[in-house]
């Protein structure tokens, strides 16, 4: 075996790419970073919105842009492709070919003077086709890395360049050079060819959207307002072609009448390879009409025409139901045809509705939902890579282990592997990382390079310079907020000697502009009025920390929330409002004055609560990596739920042989712990040194908590189950199936109620798995007995990504499906040797009766249990429905809001047993990037304590909700743990003798604020 190399090639810099970059990254490991487009960013950088929670994408994506950007240990090889491979796994040999860009990145400051000058307009590809751009380009506005690029097969100067050369003439143009002020432009930049060294790589490179063309009935490339989905984004979007006016590309008029056509491109057996569900349509359809209808000046009616509504993800049904109520029209219906409507630019559809009538509906656009087809450099490079397929062309992976392709030391994430939603992604990134974090940990931290920041200035004896930097956020901010007016005020403020906007203030080149300023005006606090400061704040305060300036001379005062969503309908309130809180935040940033961070050692072990798959998969993760695990089980055995389950979904490999080893692969593995029969019954400490309690009295150290335990399956109350014995959940019957038991063995005819127990108060949301499991029972049972009549009685059937060949599979083998709706449920009687199940059929418009044999209740997946309690020892939260929540859905969706705490499995989310066996990998992927440091920084903006003032009065000590507080029985005063301390300022305000001050949130910092708003 080779010496193994500690770095590693992820290809793709979307959001899959980066994530797995960062924590790669952070765990001690260089990172080549390959894109073959110029910057960085993927398609969640042409996304307006994300769901379920309306976010701005790029207010999401940037922050870690930026820091992807600026990482010490992440390189970026842009334009470039992959061209071979050599060697083993921990040691490749991996060629690059990159194009040239003709523009040198250190050189070029991304001011757009080489632009201005460029006479050659062509269709901009960003905004698909809508807008046009230059020869000479930046993919986006807050792309990076934040350079331009020359389009060599576009520019006058590069296409005769050669010809000219050769006739002795000077090539043409060269406008661009000319006006380049830093000598950025190079006409000879040439292709190169890389030869990279690495121990792993990790494959996540994206998807391509489907294009219509083919599907002439839609009109696609006939009529200008029948758009795609990623059209329509960038038709809303801010930095998009239309500056996020809601307006058709016909003539530019404002929509009045939008429809969606669902599953374009997807669930379609007359496309080569399109018969699997894009698994995101639904959701992002409902997302687009939702801002939509914000965006437009006047009441917009929308429709959705779809099969099935597929929101099966967490929160989804909660944001379906909104929908509805927002008067968002949903039409299940077959459509035949788009058509000119009556008036010139409008468009009429054809389409059948449930009943099968015929109907017409004009609108002044239709979006298409395209599907997500594998990229097809992705599939080239899989070839390259020598991977296997699978008959879609996606990569072909094990549900044992998602994020392994058919070579070792290859790892894949993200939608090259299965259609997925951005969370699903951002969680299989950090998957794969894992896996490349096992396979070298051996050589972790061997090339990593050290951050180097400059010495921090004294700013204490300065009279106060302060910068404001104001943020359009696009329309987000500046479509409501008249930004340009809080500017020239902000200049009016005291002590305010720079104030500027900005179209985008988290991009790259303002955090160099922010940087550069800092240093010209000598700036020694700075205010940033952007959107929120929970996924902003850090950036800005980096930004400034590397100029020189403490990170706590900083404030921020949030436009976007306070702000522009809230008073959208009063654009003068919301510009006097905005000026109101940069005027606070200007009081505020005053009198801020530097604060300290203490580094706090770290204990490498982990503490991995819950033995089911997701539980152990985490901990033989980390335990393979080298950390110590205890891993803590309530019962007396290891495998949760999953002793139950028989069979992955769709592969139908048997579980049993899989979970087993794992188990023995857990219980002999030096560096795990097991305790069974057991709980934590007490914690506290902080990141990097918990301290927590077992109920067999052992004390257990460590650095960073999992928490996998799990949930459990819905005890129906309804369909006689638990009054008679043939009616029986999906597990029960697939036990009795697989056993030969009753009520199962024998029967003929059996039907399966969908959605028992989901989708409807007091769970309003979709359990995920059901719609699969059903369709894999019923096809076992047709396996088991071919003549036998099946029936599945289902409301939407969300067999999403490759899961619809099973679908399509059931209905090959017989299997009847009968929709119902909540109005309309299902009515079961015993009726002799049978179970007599009413139902409504709406294709029929009349009651169909089954007499059945067995009803198998498709029961919901609920929250664990005991979620509250454990829940209470770490200080995470859990929902309304018991499942825990995520400190982020897209940013973070295995960590907790409490640093060094983080969670996977069904404790997280209904979700597949290869889905939990995904998020349990990438639970340890962030456990890692806190277990690799040998010590964090902590303190800041924490509370003191002056011993002088002290009463001892210990109000403070049984008020803190984090514990932090601790009272010195010596010298009778309290003492604050910095580390464990939140900043929530309870005590600073409970203390009756003022004893106690928050860093950051002084009493006269406070008092600024309220009187500049009062002002």
């Amino acid at each position: 075996m080779s010496d193994k190399i500690g770095a590693v090639m992820v290809v793709g810099g979307g959001v899959a790419g980066i994530q797995a970059a960062l924590d790669l990254a952070e765990s001690g490991y260089y990172v080549y970073l390959v894109e073959r487009s110029p910057a960085i960013g993927g398609v969640m950088a042409q996304l307006d919105k994300t769901f379920p929670t309306n976010d701005c994408s790029m207010c999401i994506l940037a922050p870690k842009l930026v820091e992807c950007g600026r990482h010490p240990n992440v390189q970026l090889v842009t334009n470039a492709t992959i061209t071979g491979i050599s060697g083993e796994p921990g040691n490749f040999t991996v060629s690059i070919k990159q194009a040239p860009r003709y523009v040198d990145i250190t050189k070029c400051v991304a001011c757009g003077d080489c632009a201005a000058k460029c006479p050659v307009k062509v269709k901009d590809e960003f905004n698909e086709g809508l807008g046009e751009r230059k020869a000479i380009f930046i993919k986006y506005s807050q792309a990076v890395p934040a350079a331009y690029m020359i389009d060599a097969s576009k520019c006058l100067r590069l296409l005769h360049m050669e010809k000219a050369k050769a006739a002795g003439k000077e090539p043409p143009c060269g406008l661009c050079a000319k006006a380049c002020q830093r000598g950025a432009i190079n006409f000879d930049d040439t292709e190169k060819n890389l030869t990279l060294n690495v121990g792993s790589i990790v494959l996540a490179p994206g998807f391509d959207e489907y294009v219509p063309n083919e599907i002439k009935p839609l009109g696609y490339g006939v009529y200008p307002n029948v758009v795609t989905s990623i059209e329509f984004e960038r038709i809303l979007s801010a930095s998009g072609p239309y500056g996020g006016h809601l307006v058709r590309p016909s003539d530019r008029k404002e929509a009045r009448k939008i429809a969606w056509i669902q599953c374009v491109g997807s669930r379609n057996r007359n496309i080569e390879k399109g018969l699997y569900c894009s698994s995101v349509c639904c959701t992002y359809a409902i997302k687009e009409a939702m801002i939509a209808k914000e965006h437009s000046a006047e009441p917009l009616d929308t429709a959705i025409f779809y099969m099935d509504m597929r929101t099966y993800g967490k929160g989804f049904e909660a944001y379906y139901e909104k929908a509805k109520k927002d008067g968002i029209r949903f039409i299940r219906a077959r459509i035949f045809s788009i058509e000119p409507g009556e008036k010139e630019g409008d468009l009429c559809i054809r389409y059948a509705d449930e009943s099968g009538e015929i109907k017409r509906e004009d609108f002044d656009m239709v979006v298409l939902s395209v599907g997500l087809r594998p990229a097809k450099t992705a599939v080239e490079t899989a070839k390259v890579l020598g991977l296997e397929l699978n008959h879609y062309d996606f990569c072909k992976t094990l549900e044992s282990n998602p994020v392994a392709t058919s070579r070792p030391g290859i790892f894949v994430c993200g939608t090259f592997r299965t259609p997925m939603d951005i969370p699903q992604t951002v969680m299989e990134a950090s998957a794969a990382a894992a896996a490349a974090q096992t396979l070298l940990s051996s050589v972790r931290g061997s090339l990593v390079k050290r951050e180097e920041l400059p010495p921090e200035r004294d700013v204490t004896q300065e009279e106060p310079r302060i910068g404001v930097f104001v943020c359009h956020c696009g329309i987000n901010i500046g479509g409501v907020v008249n930004v340009p007016e809080v500017t020239e005020y902000a200049k009016t403020l005291p002590n305010v000697v720079y104030a500027a906007n900005n179209l985008y203030t988290c991009s790259q080149d303002t955090q160099q502009l922010i940087q550069e300023k800092i240093k010209e005006h000598n700036l020694n606090r700075v205010v940033v009025a952007a959107c929120t400061p929970r996924t902003h704040e850090p950036l800005f305060q980096a930004t400034i920390r590397e100029a020189g300036l403490n990170p706590f001379l900083f404030a921020f005062a949030s436009l976007r929330e306070q702000v522009s969503w809230v008073h959208m309908k009063d654009k003068e309130v919301a510009t006097q409002k905005a000026k109101d809180l940069v005027r606070a935040a200007v009081s505020k940033v005053r009198l801020a004055q530097p604060l300290s961070l203490v580094p706090v050692p770290v204990n490498p072990s982990v503490l991995v609560i819950g033995g089911g798959a997701a539980g152990m998969t985490a901990a033989l993760e980390l335990a393979n990596q080298g950390f110590k695990v205890d891993l803590v089980e309530k019962d007396k055995e290891l495998g949760g739920l999953a002793r139950r389950l028989h069979f992955f979904t769709p592969e139908n490999k048997e579980v049993a042989p899989i979970l087993n080893n794992l188990i023995e692969s857990v219980k002999s593995h030096p560096n795990i712990t097991v305790h069974l029969n057991t709980k934590v019954v007490e914690a506290s400490g902080y990141v990097g040194n918990f301290v927590s309690k077992l109920s067999d009295g052992q004390e257990i150290h460590h650095g960073a908590t999992v928490i996998a335990i799990g949930g459990r399956e819905y005890k129906p109350t309804e369909y006689l189950y638990g009054q008679d014995p043939r009616v029986v959940t999906q597990l029960e019957f697939e036990e009795a199936l697989l056993k030969g038991q009753a009520p199962v063995e024998g029967a003929n005819t059996v039907a399966m109620i969908n959605c028992v127990g989901s989708r409807e108060e007091p769970r309003m949301y979709c359990s995920r798995v059901c719609c699969t499991e059903a369709i894999r029972n019923a096809l076992k049972f047709k396996e088991k007995n071919p003549q036998a009549r099946v029936y599945i009685l289902y409301r939407d059937i969300r067999t999403y990504g490759l899961l619809e060949d099973m679908y399509c599979q059931a209905r090959e083998k017989g299997i009847v499906f009968i929709r119902y709706s909540l109005d309309r449920k299902p009515q079961v009687e015993a009726a002799g040797d049978k179970l007599r199940i009413t139902t409504y059929d709406p294709i029929l418009r009349e009651e169909l009766v089954i007499d059945a044999d067995v009803l198998a209740l498709s029961a919901a997946v609920l929250g664990p249990e005991d979620a509250r309690e454990v829940g209470q020892l770490y200080k995470v939260t859990c929902g309304m429905d018991d499942f825990y929540l995520e400190a982020h859905m897209k940013l973070r969706p295995v960590d907790f809001a409490t640093d060094g705490v983080f969670l996977c499995g069904l404790a997280h989310a209904p979700k597949f047993l290869d889905e939990s066996v995904a998020q349990a990998k990438a639970a340890a992927a962030r456990a890692a990037t806190v277990l690799t440091k040998d010590a964090i920084l902590a303190g800041g903006i924490v509370s003191k304590v002056d011993p002088a003032r002290c009463s001892g009065c210990r109000i403070c000590v049984n008020l803190c909700p984090y514990n932090a507080i601790t009272f010195d029985e010596v010298n009778k005063v309290a003492v604050i743990n910095e580390a464990v301390c939140k900043g929530c300022g309870v005590c600073a305000a409970a203390c009756p003798s003022k004893a106690i001050t928050m860093g950051g949130f002084t009493d006269e910092q406070v008092f600024a604020e309220i009187e500049a708003l009062l002002s």
